[in-house]
């Protein structure tokens, strides 16, 4: 059995933004920005690495990601409470669509736009005890449940090829594909079952060759995983809870990875809660923008 490559670049901190649960890592191609949220101490923050500038805007509740729209300014945010289009500058909310009215323990978490232009997103039970999270599309006007039954969802997030969607069941370590045939989404597959140590599978992000890039919370590492689901690379990260990664950059091969603070002692593990950024010899894919 051939060992996995270990990246040969370490990440390190670009922004010390000490997230209490960073998370929603994202490339804008127009402006050359990274966007990231954090969860806990609600907030959606930017870089701009040509400048080195970041700032952070509050948010009004909970948020578990932005997506793109046409006005670089305006986000679709999933709030706890639904998605809403956000103002970055004025601080103005548009609510949209709320997924799950009925369940008040739970929250919108991670979020992607498909290549489709609708938004495929997951929701979890805010304390992180019951299975009442489910995974959600959305294409502007209709709402619809694709899997439930789940704790604490992660991803989705789609193939290079536009065939495949992944989406995470992260408190049972199961990364699920589900295939796509003629704009329908079959039942799902196990793709990758989590190893004792590894931690749990967070965030994700798809390269140009259809490599799938997963983030371990607990585990201390990304691991790039090919599309038959054996491991190509481990990218060792010197923090804890790594959420999510985002390829950016002029050539989208700079990976910005964030990381989660809460609960960690800040004087044992004092990078947790940062921006990170690695290269890489990968091209990744741009962000798609929401339309609807």
């Amino acid at each position: 059995m051939t060992s996995p490559v270990v990246h040969s670049k370490t990440p390190h901190v670009v922004v010390p933004s000490a997230c209490v649960v960073g998370e929603g890592a994202l490339w804008d191609h127009r402006t050359s920005t990274v966007f990231w949220v954090d969860i806990k101490n609600p907030g959606v923050w930017r870089y701009h690495p040509e400048t080195g500038k970041h700032s952070r805007v509050d948010a009004p509740e909970r948020v578990g990601f932005i997506a793109l729209t046409p006005d670089p300014d305006i986000v679709i945010a999933g709030f706890k409470s639904g998605l809403a289009r956000f103002h970055l500058f004025g601080g103005e909310i548009q609510p949209l669509v709320s997924p799950e009215p009925e369940s008040p323990g739970n929250r919108i978490n991670d979020g992607h736009v498909g290549p489709d232009g609708a938004l495929y997103f997951g929701t979890m039970h805010d304390e992180e005890t019951d299975p009442t999270g489910a995974f959600w599309r959305w294409d502007g006007k209709e709402l619809t449940q694709f899997h439930e039954g789940i704790t604490v969802t992660n991803g989705p997030a789609f193939s290079h090829d536009g065939r495949t969607l992944y989406a995470t069941d992260t408190s049972n370590g199961t990364i699920y594909a589900f295939d796509l045939d003629n704009g329908q989404l079959g039942k799902p597959r196990v793709f990758v079952q989590f190893e004792e140590g590894w931690g749990h599978p967070d965030g994700m992000a798809v390269d140009a060759e259809g490599h799938l890039w997963v983030c371990h919370w607990g585990g201390s590492r990304i691991t790039r995983f090919a599309p038959d689901g054996t491991v190509e690379r481990i990218v060792p990260v010197p923090t804890a809870q790594v959420t999510k990664c985002a390829f950016g950059g002029p050539d989208l091969t700079t990976l910005y990875i964030t990381t989660a603070a809460i609960g960690h002692d800040p004087h044992i593990d004092p990078m947790a809660g940062h921006l990170f950024v690695v290269e890489t010899d990968t091209r990744g894919q741009m962000a798609n923008i929401f339309e609807g």
